[in-house]
Order: C-alpha cells, then sequence, then structure tokens
C-alpha cells in the first residue's frame, strides 16, 4: 500500500557514479543519464524516487556550465519525473578548489567554487527544477594538516565558511557543511559545533548529516579525545551505542538543515582518491550497525519526540559501491524501501511516539 506521507521528499545521490571511480586502479565512472535513468525506473507499492542530488563536477555536470548547459540538464531532469535538490560544490584540490585554512590562493579557489555552484544553484531554482535543497561544503583539508594547529586552522576555516557565507546570500542559497571523519576542523562531532559556532551564521551555514559518516563520531577516529564508545566496544549493547549516538545527534541537530539516510558497519574505508571516511553499506547488510528506521529519528525528530521538519527531503548516499552492485535494479529498490520507511516512521506527519507525547 503506499504511503500517504509526501515529505521530506525522497532524493537518490548522483555522485556515488564518481567518488571513488575514474581514478587509476578504480572501477569507471558511471554516467550521470545512467545514474539519472536507475532513480527514475525504481518503484516501490507504487511510490518512487522525488528527485536527485547533484555533484557539479565532469563528467556529470560541469562547474563550469553554461545557462544554456543548466537549462538542459534541467530540462532532462525534469522529463524523467525528478527534481533536483542539494548541489555538492567540488571545493578540494583535485576538483579545482582548494583547502578553506590553506594559503589565500587555496582560499580563493575554495571561494570560487563555491560561487559558482551557488550560481548554478540558482538558475535551477529558476527553471522550477528546484526548489529546495543546500550547497554542500566541507573544510578541504585532511585532519593531519589541521592538527599542525588547530584552533588558528579552526579559525581560518570559520573566517573562510563566512566569507562562503556571504556568497550564498547574494544568491538566495544555504550552504551545508558535511561532518566526515577525513576533513579536518569537522572530524570529531565536538569540533564540528565549535567550528559552526565560530561561523555564526546559522540562517545560511547548517550541518550534513549523513548517518554513516555520523555514526564514526561515536568512535573518535581521528579525534581519540573526543571518542564516545570505548575501544572495545560490544556493538551488542544497544543502550550504550543509543546514548553516544544521542550525544551526538543532540548537540548537531540544532544545525542540521540536510541529511543522508545511509548504513555503515563502523569500519573505515575509501577509495579512489576519496579515503578514510565511513563505509557506506547496503540497506540489509547484516554487518550494519544502525538500526536505520529507528536512528533516523534522532535526526529528524526533536527532544519532545516531535518531526523538526527542518529539511525538505532526504538522500542515499551509495558511495563507493561496486558498480555491478549499482546496476542491479534490486538495489535501488532496496534502496526506496528503506527511506519510505523513514518517511512513514518520522515525516513531516508522522505522529509523535505515545512514549512522548
Amino acid at each position: 500500500m503506499a504511503s500517504q506521507h509526501t515529505y521530506p521528499k525522497l532524493h537518490n545521490a548522483m555522485w556515488p557514479g564518481l567518488v571513488g571511480k575514474g581514478s587509476p586502479g578504480a572501477e569507471p565512472t558511471i554516467d550521470l543519464d545512467t545514474m539519472l535513468d536507475l532513480t527514475a525506473s525504481t518503484a516501490v507499492d507504487g511510490l518512487k524516487f522525488d528527485g536527485v542530488d547533484l555533484f557539479l563536477f565532469d563528467p556529470h555536470v560541469s562547474i563550469d556550465a553554461s545557462a544554456a548547459d543548466i537549462a538542459r540538464l534541467a530540462e532532462t531532469i525534469g522529463s524523467k519525473g525528478l527534481a533536483v535538490g542539494s548541489l555538492v560544490a567540488p571545493v578540494w584540490p583535485p576538483t579545482g578548489g582548494g583547502s578553506a585554512m590553506g594559503t589565500d590562493e587555496d582560499r580563493r579557489s575554495f571561494l570560487t567554487q563555491v560561487r559558482k555552484a551557488c550560481a548554478i544553484g540558482q538558475k535551477l531554482r529558476k527553471t522550477g527544477v528546484r526548489t529546495y535543497g543546500v550547497v554542500r561544503i566541507d573544510s578541504a583539508s585532511s585532519p593531519s594538516e589541521w592538527s599542525k594547529d588547530p584552533e588558528a586552522n579552526t579559525r581560518r576555516i570559520a573566517d573562510t565558511f563566512r566569507q562562503a557565507c556571504d556568497i550564498a546570500d547574494d544568491y538566495g542559497e544555504r550552504l551545508a557543511a558535511e561532518g566526515e571523519i577525513c576533513w579536518g576542523g569537522m572530524h570529531s562531532w565536538k569540533r564540528m559545533v565549535q567550528l559552526l559556532e565560530m561561523v555564526g551564521r546559522p540562517k545560511t551555514l547548517g550541518f550534513q548529516a549523513d548517518m554513516a559518516h555520523t555514526l564514526l563520531y561515536t568512535m573518535g577516529h581521528n579525534a581519540p579525545a573526543d571518542r564516545l564508545l570505548p575501544e572495545d566496544f560490544d556493538w551488542k549493547d544497544a543502550n550504550t551505542f543509543d546514548a553516544a549516538l544521542r550525544t551526538v545527534t543532540d548537540a548537531l541537530r540544532p544545525w542540521t538543515i540536510d541529511f543522508h539516510v545511509a548504513q555503515n558497519d563502523a569500519t573505515v574505508f575509501g577509495s579512489g582518491t576519496h579515503d578514510k571516511t565511513g563505509r557506506h553499506c547496503l540497506p540489509g547488510d547484516p554487518n550494519g550497525k544502525l538500526d536505520v528506521v529507528r536512528h533516523a529519528g534522532f535526526w529528524l525528530r526533536d527532544d519532545r519526540g516531535q518531526p523538526t521538519r527542518a529539511v525538505q527531503h532526504v538522500c542515499w548516499d551509495g558511495c563507493m559501491f561496486p558498480n555491478q552492485t549499482m546496476m542491479e535494479r534490486r538495489t535501488w529498490a532496496d534502496v526506496l524501501r528503506l527511506m519510505i520507511d523513514v518517511r512513514n516512521a518520522h515525516g513531516w506527519d508522522a505522529p509523535v511516539p505515545a512514549s512522548v507525547g
């Protein structure tokens, strides 16, 4: 039976066709048309994906795309019955950006990519294919470099992010910083909160929570002093894990404006040029440590159990799955089914749990 819930909308990320692929020794990229077709052709109980989130990088979408290119992109995506939501700005050095805590030239490169991404976001909104979503950024810096001078580097990242907020405001966009253990100054849940507070632009800069990455915050990878679970943690101890995850979500939920549904097996993984980050697992992975539907509620409901309505869409991020897995229709049906379950449990009009209400 089809769900009656309509918000948040359900999106599929397109960048798993690019991230960790295309470099020497890695699998080839999957082109955007193929990713769009896989998404548009998936249905579960009469429900389909509502849209897609995009990485603004070749060979999917050039950060230097012309107005005509953007118009064609909007027409292509709209013709498949899909909307566009959030956009990933290519702020990293290998993609034309630069470290947010680097040299003046590095930071100019970072901000140039943010400006181009916001301009594309604005153009997509004008076509009508995009009515919600953010522009995603991170520090484009490694934890090891950051650790050489933590306080000064955090201040420098915060200053760069404030300048990025000025740019976003000019284009009517919002920015979301994705918390991953591989980004300096964002590699710890405590440091992530500190950075957001230092920037101090909550109307423009928020947090993007990916369930696979935020789980690792509880384990203290790259930030042992901030770990919440013991090194020899027994994953059968659900109460202790829930308490640790609650600490993270309570600290970052007020900042959360973009959300990725994901599963994680509590290991650090990487491929290609994207290394040392949380492993995304398939919904039914027996090694997955998250009760995805229940734990999504830690992010999507406030401390009174009410749906936060802070995000208009949620996205599945399936980075670094093998191409064979991504080409299987069952993969996307399983993903969509899980996302429908998340929305049914915690959508905008979902009831408050009896234990809270």
